[in-house]
């Protein structure tokens, strides 16, 4: 049984407002992709990478995996018109090279900052019961909107968890269900993601561990809080 890492790359991430896409932005002389990539590299159970890429990119990517030492990464592929569209092309790559039994283990690739417990979490979870997703508990306060400017009713923040990646799903789930999804028109448009697919599609998700840490690099004020972050791990004061 492998674990490999599926890597999504393929955005053009055009709200951060750069003439690069921003996974390929530097900071601190290296681009953001590469942290996230270290990420996986550096994880003894992390078996191979394979990452979906934005056209144009790829020979990049490449040259880049061998200036840093990214000696796992085995596949990139060609990211699709959604995020959806660019998970099933790595999936469906991974038809004939993965077993069925083998963990894949998505991931955004603007989200540098995953921390080595999440993923050995996220893996063992997995193992146990065919999935497994990255969740915190919500605490902030959630009301539902009446008419705009006014509510009478809240959601107990006790029934919620905030999903996020990596998530964990053994192959032949996984290869199956995006073969359902895009025949079935089910759970692929606007935002959806593999983890609301899944639960679309009838699949029970099991959670496991999060951390705050793990931004999402969307904004120009994503990018400062993700090099204060580095800057704080440097100056070894943050635990």
């Amino acid at each position: 049984m492998a674990n490999i890492a599926l890597i999504i790359a393929g955005g053009s991430g055009s709200r951060m407002g750069q003439d690069i896409p921003k996974q390929f932005i530097n900071v601190y002389d290296k681009p953001v992709l590469i942290y996230t990539l270290e990420g996986f590299q550096k994880h003894p159970q992390i078996d191979a990478i394979e990452v979906v890429c934005i056209d144009g990119w790829h020979d990049v990517l490449w040259a880049y995996a061998k200036q840093f030492g990214i000696s796992k990464l085995k596949w990139v592929v060609s990211g699709g018109k959604s995020g959806q569209e660019s998970i099933r092309n790595g999936v469906y790559n991974l038809e004939g090279k993965a077993k069925e039994d083998d963990i894949v283990i998505v991931h955004d690739g603007i989200r540098p900052l995953v921390d080595e417990t999440v993923l050995t979490d996220v893996i063992i979870k997995a193992k146990q019961y065919g999935n497994a997703v990255t969740s915190l508990p919500y605490n902030e306060q959630i009301f539902v909107v009446d008419d705009e400017v006014s509510t009478t009713q809240y959601i107990p923040r006790e029934t919620l968890r905030r999903v996020s990646t990596p998530q964990a799903y053994r192959f032949d789930l996984l290869d199956s269900k995006y073969h359902e999804a895009f025949e079935k028109e089910i759970g692929i448009y606007g935002s959806h993601y593999t983890n609301t697919m899944m639960v679309e599609l009838g699949v029970r998700l099991y959670f496991a561990a999060g951390s705050d840490k793990n931004i999402k690099l969307t904004t120009k004020d994503d990018l400062e809080m993700f090099k204060a972050y580095l800057k704080s791990d440097k100056d070894n004061w943050l635990k």
